[in-house]
């Protein structure tokens, strides 16, 4: 005799969490937002998967990484962004300090 099994539905916070993991780690700026959401989204997807015994968890533990990895890149992305602006603005001011002959004796 076969068993008759209702079909298990795919949970849809972690296709969205898979899909805001691929964002994040594509789209610069907004990425860091994106994952953060992303990881949010991504628990919550795996808790609601144990509880209900849905599909998905596979794609929730994806969105996790890959929402992961886009915070990481986006993160250095923000910093180095920071950096070349903080050190520049200060070549440049030192640079009009030594054309003006402020610093000189």
């Amino acid at each position: 005799m076969r068993k008759i099994v209702g079909k298990i539905e795919t949970n849809s916070k972690s296709i969205i969490s898979l899909t805001l993991g691929i964002l994040s780690i594509i789209v610069p700026l907004i990425g860091l937002v994106l994952g953060i959401l992303g990881v949010v989204l991504s628990r919550i997807a795996t808790k609601e998967i144990s509880k209900r015994n849905e599909n998905g968890r596979g794609l929730a533990i994806s969105g996790l990484i890959c929402n992961v990895i886009g915070i990481i890149i986006q993160t250095f992305a923000v910093l180095s962004i920071i950096a070349f602006y903080s050190l520049t603005s200060i070549s440049s001011i030192a640079g009009s300090y030594l054309l003006t002959g402020a610093l000189a004796y």
